[in-house]
């Protein structure tokens, strides 16, 4: 997909309209504070797991993998 420069991958995750991960009861999650604070962004970033979305930069051929 295409997101503008600069566009972390929080931001595009959402504007797929993917949820990020589910929670126990298996709704949707997504991020709270857009600032790294919260983990609820978390998704896996070119094989590494747990990396917080919001602080990543989108970058050409980076491959995003969500818990949803």
């Amino acid at each position: 997909m295409s997101v503008p420069d600069g566009a972390s991958v929080a931001a595009a995750i959402a504007c797929a309209g993917r949820p990020f991960r589910r929670s126990c009861g298996g709704q949707p999650r997504a991020p709270l504070c857009g600032m790294g604070v919260c983990f609820e962004c978390r998704v896996r970033i070119d094989g590494v797991a747990q990396q917080r979305s919001c602080m990543a930069t989108a970058r050409e051929g980076m491959r995003v993998q969500t818990d949803a």
